[in-house]
């Protein structure tokens, strides 16, 4: 049974906790070993393994005291809130504890800084390693790697966990200066290539050595807060890019700024960012990632900032109608990736299933294409043509227009329940 005391804890540091958005299990192969607990094949969030399944992670945090004083974060030290920290123990048992009752099937852990960043990231190596090594737990952890930290500690850190990230938080060096003086700049970086190299090592180990230990499996991610400063989205998308091309990053996540507290540095109290700028710059992420989208393609010096009405693939086709019409039988994969409405997923099927038989509109229907949007860009014979005579800001219109049908006729099925 758990102590009143720890799920008083529990209640604070997982609430803290909820800021941190880069929280991922994907793309770890970590096995079960010695009849140990679980695999990777209140607090409680949600993520993916490499194989697809969706797994429950215990999301929190070590502590929430902080030497700190971010304007941006709920824990920072200036800030009147309820102040807690899990034992190195309690953390261990209340994974343990909760695993065996089929809450959890892993462990996302930060924390707030201690006394100085090494003293806070022994502590992390502490849990993970009795995790790993007392209660040979196989589970997904995720662990924040803290900046400034020590390189020893860091390569323990990524010999236990699955995942470790650094934080980057703010897109620029010159908003970190801002909002956080107290922290710089470059031991973010130096860490984040520290793991980058480590990664690669291990890796060249393993092919060589099939009984070479796992350094950080899955990887490593980092965290932007965005809103919190004016960065427009060209920067903070181009600061993704590095990390994705320098750092060998496997995600970037992007948290709108959350007013929590007054600072004359940050927005006004009762602005928070918009969720939609979150969700295009995930998109837009998405873009770089898996359709082959530059940066300076999805956005630019001319357009900084992505276009909140319509997701940023279809902005750019509705910039580039000179592309267009694309005739799905004879174009290549990279080019039907850039139709609107049209997945990776869906694009891979078109071009297994034109070996066959040529396409019509009916078959990409039948594909699970958004057809509704991608019918003005495709070539097909009348009445399914791309008309000559639409400019960019009609063929917006019109999907816009459809949208908001779809969602209207939705809405009010939903309300027919009742």
């Amino acid at each position: 049974m758990v102590h009143k005391r720890v799920m008083e804890k529990l209640a604070i540091l997982a609430d803290a906790a909820k800021y941190d958005v880069s929280c991922s299990s994907s793309q770890s192969t970590r096995k079960n070993k010695d009849k140990g607990l679980g695999d990777t094949g209140h607090g409680i969030c949600h993520a993916y393994t490499e194989d697809g399944r969706c797994v429950s992670l215990l999301k929190i945090l070590l502590t929430n005291h902080c030497i700190f004083d971010c304007a941006y974060c709920v824990s920072r030290k200036s800030n009147d809130i309820k102040r807690a920290a899990f034992t190195v123990q309690e953390v261990v048992d209340l994974t343990i504890g909760f695993y065996r009752r089929n809450y959890i099937e892993g462990l996302f852990l930060s924390s707030g800084i201690f006394d100085n960043p090494d003293f806070t990231m022994e502590r992390l190596v502490r849990i993970v390693k009795k995790l790993r090594l007392e209660e040979n737990f196989n589970g997904y952890i995720h662990l924040k790697a803290i900046p400034g930290a020590s390189e020893e500690l860091l390569k323990e850190a990524g010999l236990y966990a699955d995942r470790l990230s650094v934080n980057v938080e703010m897109p620029t060096e010159k908003s970190l200066k801002l909002l956080a003086p107290d922290k710089n700049h470059k031991d973010v970086i130096q860490p984040m290539e520290y793991l980058k190299n480590e990664i690669a090592g291990y890796k060249e180990e393993k092919k060589s050595n099939y009984k070479a230990p796992l350094f950080a499996p899955a990887g490593q991610s980092t965290q932007m807060v965005i809103g919190a400063t004016q960065e427009n989205d060209l920067e903070i998308l181009g600061m993704a890019n590095y990390f994705y091309d320098t750092m060998q990053m496997k995600r970037v996540y992007y948290s709108g700024y959350v007013p929590i507290s007054y600072d004359n540095r940050l927005p006004a109290i009762g602005t928070p960012v918009p969720m939609i700028r979150e969700n295009r710059l995930y998109q837009a992420d998405w873009l770089m990632r898996f359709y082959g989208f530059k940066v300076n393609e999805i956005v630019g010096f001319d357009q900084p900032n992505l276009d909140l009405d319509i997701d940023p693939k279809l902005g750019w086709a509705l910039r580039n109608l000179n592309q267009f019409p694309v005739d799905i039988n004879t174009a290549d994969l990279e080019l039907i990736l850039r139709i609107p409405g049209i997945g990776v997923l869906s694009a891979k099927k078109i071009v297994a299933a034109r070996k066959f038989k040529k396409l019509q509109a009916t078959d990409l229907q039948k594909l699970g294409i958004a057809y509704s949007r991608s019918k003005y860009f495709l070539a097909f014979a009348s009445p399914f043509q791309l008309r000559k005579d639409l400019t960019s800001a009609q063929i917006k219109e019109h999907i816009l227009n459809f949208q908001k049908s779809k969602y209207q006729n939705n809405f009010s099925n939903q309300l027919a329940l009742f």
